[in-house]
């Protein structure tokens, strides 16, 4: 009797992993979703350095990080894929939402600096084991260009790189 008991909270446990995590999981991608379409004006390249159509800018380190763990249902089910091998597709969900976590955080950090451009992203990646549940670090850097403030001009300046006529050689 006393196994039988065992096995329905295994169950029961497995089955509240897997709704839950489920419930969660939706949510978040609904969470990124939006927040990708509210920053999807701020690029983010991988590439060292910015175009060459692009400006003087000053720039900023910007970064985003992010630490998720699997539930109960995806640690069981890894460990059973661990048995025989293969891909860890319940790990590949967990790190693309990781990943992109990561990116839009970068994203909402160059936007705080008023920028709308960040080259050079690159990705860091730890695993946290502590427990039943593994957890990943993603941490996402890069070079947010911020276009430099033009010095307000009067009626009676003279433009950058002009002469005025009084000082011309005629």
């Amino acid at each position: 009797m006393g196994a039988f008991i065992e096995l329905l909270i295994f169950l029961g446990l497995l089955a509240a992993g897997y709704f839950i995590g489920q419930v969660i999981e939706r949510r978040h991608y609904a969470s990124i979703r939006v927040r990708e379409r509210r920053y999807r004006d701020i690029m983010a390249f991988p590439m060292r350095f910015a175009p060459n159509a692009v400006a003087a800018q000053d720039a900023y380190l910007v970064s985003g990080t992010v630490v998720i763990s699997a539930d109960y249902f995806k640690t069981f089910v890894a460990g059973l894929r661990n048995l025989v091998g293969g891909r860890f597709r319940a790990y590949e969900t967990l790190m693309e939402r990781a990943r992109r976590e990561a990116i839009l955080r970068l994203k909402e950090d160059a936007h705080r600096r008023g920028s709308s451009l960040v080259v050079c992203v690159r990705f860091e990646t730890t695993t946290i084991s502590s427990g039943w549940a593994p957890a990943m670090e993603i941490f996402a850097y890069g070079t947010a260009l911020v276009p430099r403030a033009m010095p307000e001009r009067t009626a009676g300046d003279v433009p950058p790189g002009s002469v005025p006529a009084s000082l011309s050689r005629g």
